[in-house]
């Protein structure tokens, strides 16, 4: 987890233009400065969501549900290059075609460590079947589960707190205007 600290990511501004780059570190350093990300959103056949439990290690909101996985972009990577190579190293999954959905865009203050998510967030979404083979990184993730939209969006209205302030937003984009994973 420390090295992946040091990587260094996009600096952005509120409209996505690149404005420099800094380590991961330094850019979830209160007050947090915008920097380009991405969340991947995953189905399966029967319209499901895959959310990934947070590994006990990481330094921002530790043990919270989130999408199957997400990271950061390195200066100049394309977001389905940085989002391919993310689903491997977190959930093991490969050769997933994914498409861009669209922006998320939000600041978030983890209360246990005072660090800050302020990410330009690129929402991509791909379809897996149930049964497809996974080996989540216990360094990165603690548990995976599948969920019908509705359920999960029940379940983040009545305990916001066991899930990653960033998902709501994630799971709107990914859904669009019908509210419906495609």
């Amino acid at each position: 987890m420390v090295v992946r600290e040091s990587h260094v990511v996009e600096l952005v501004d509120a409209d996505g233009a690149a404005t420099g780059s800094c380590t991961v570190a330094e850019a979830h350093t209160a007050p947090g400065r915008l920097h380009r990300a991405f969340s991947v959103m995953l189905l399966d056949d029967m319209g499901r969501a895959l959310i990934q439990q947070r590994a006990a290690v990481k330094t921002r909101f530790a043990l919270r549900w989130a999408n199957a996985c997400c990271g950061h972009l390195a200066p100049g990577q394309s977001v389905s290059d940085a989002a391919a190579q993310r689903m491997i190293e977190e959930i093991g999954v490969r050769g997933v075609t994914l498409r861009q959905a669209g922006v998320y865009l939000y600041r978030a203050e983890d209360p246990r460590t005072g660090l800050v998510e302020h990410e330009y967030d690129h929402v991509v979404v791909g379809r897996v079947p149930a049964d497809a083979p996974m080996r989540p990184d216990p360094a990165e993730v603690a548990d995976v589960r599948w969920l019908a939209p509705d359920r999960l969006r029940a379940d983040m209205a009545g305990h916001p707190d066991r899930y990653a302030p960033w998902l709501g937003g994630v799971l709107a984009v990914a859904t669009g205007a019908s509210g419906r994973l495609p």
